[in-house]
């Protein structure tokens, strides 16, 4: 049987003692003790861990995320950007309901919404990934009593339904014709301040994502050998910590050491990074010069694309590929590459030349 006794501050103290176990717990009020104390000894007799009153209080979807971000914080793994965003997105659009009614058909609804909002199939399937994240974390870290199954039986409709799905592989690769029409448009623009041609010369050189290009700092270039440090590389198993060098030489086109020191007068004037810019604003550049051009269904991110595959039409094996653009397997690595078919005849000049 619990002891409730009240304490001098006014509040009631909680004792309960079942089974040798012992556990306390202070509330303001006596009738939220009681009902906690006969809570707390249901469990115990369940063979269950009793739940906090701290978290036996949460009672909606939101308060379920927001424990998940508390906890992941207080172990140094704070939500990156894109997962912060993704639960801001469920915050606001499923925040606000009882964490029980956030079942099957809840779930159906939500994909449908968000469909119709414009979500394609893999970023619903990331969004209903994320729900099932922050239910199974309040289910194994504090107990409670939280039905995950909902979810999987609601991404098995969703796929049903044709609103989950793997996402359509790109092919677009830049033409010589337009990427020299990109850099020529910016190169001649003397209102653009953004080196965005430069940049994009760089970004086929190197096969780096848009915001690694903007974070890479002078610290990180090693002058003796041509490499250059990218920190914090990402990658779907590691977060942070994932450093690699890649060389700085002209394989597919493009000369990136070249380009490395045209910048090297940034330094100079007491520039940290390399291209001290802000990311957003060169995808908004590319992306008005690609309209104003005519250059259609063309992004930014299509240049890493480009990189890779000139890459291997340059002769490089796998595995050397991916010492560049920091792929771990190929089956990742194939994602990114679109051979041009004719690229073969250069295999064969040599033996046909002899």
């Amino acid at each position: 049987m619990a002891s409730i006794l009240k304490q001098k501050s006014g509040n009631w103290r909680v004792q309960v003692r079942r089974k040798g176990r012992s556990l306390s717990e202070t509330f303001v009020r006596h009738e939220d003790a009681k009902r906690w104390s006969i809570d707390a000894e249901r469990q115990v007799d369940r063979g269950e861990t009793p739940t906090s009153s701290r978290i036996a209080k949460l009672r909606t979807f939101g308060d379920l995320i927001d424990l998940h971000i508390e906890d992941m914080c207080a172990v140094g793994k704070a939500p990156r950007r894109s997962k912060a965003a993704t639960l801001d997105l469920l915050k606001r659009e499923l925040g606000s309901c009882n964490w029980v009614e956030v079942d099957r058909e809840r779930l159906i609804r939500f994909g449908r919404d968000r469909a119709k909002q414009g979500a394609g199939p893999v970023t619903l399937g990331i969004d209903i990934g994320a729900i099932k994240l922050v239910l199974s974390h309040a289910v194994a870290v504090h107990g409670l009593p939280v039905r995950v199954e909902p979810v999987d039986m609601a991404r098995i409709a969703l796929k049903r339904l044709g609103l989950i799905g793997k996402g359509q592989e790109r092919d677009r690769r830049p033409t010589d014709d337009e990427l020299r029409r990109l850099v020529t448009y910016f190169d001649s623009n003397p209102r653009q301040t953004i080196p965005v041609g430069r940049i994009i010369q760089f970004a086929v050189a190197t096969a780096m994502r848009q915001d690694e290009i903007v974070r890479v700092c002078w610290s990180d270039v090693d002058w003796r050998t041509r490499m250059l440090t990218i920190r914090d590389r990402k990658d779907p198993r590691e977060k942070r910590g994932n450093d690699q060098r890649i060389p700085l030489f002209a394989a597919n086109g493009y000369d990136a050491w070249l380009i490395v020191g045209e910048q090297r007068e940034l330094a100079l004037r007491g520039q940290d990074r390399i291209f001290p810019f802000n990311g957003k604003s060169v995808g908004t550049a590319f992306h008005r010069a690609c309209n104003e051009l005519g250059i259609d269904d063309l992004t930014f991110h299509d240049l890493r694309h480009e990189g890779t595959s000139r890459l291997f039409e340059a002769g490089l094996a796998i595995h050397q590929v991916a010492l560049v653009t920091g792929h771990r397997d190929w089956k990742m690595l194939r994602r990114y590459t679109h051979l041009k078919p004719e690229a073969l005849h250069a295999l064969f000049r040599p033996a046909a030349a002899a």
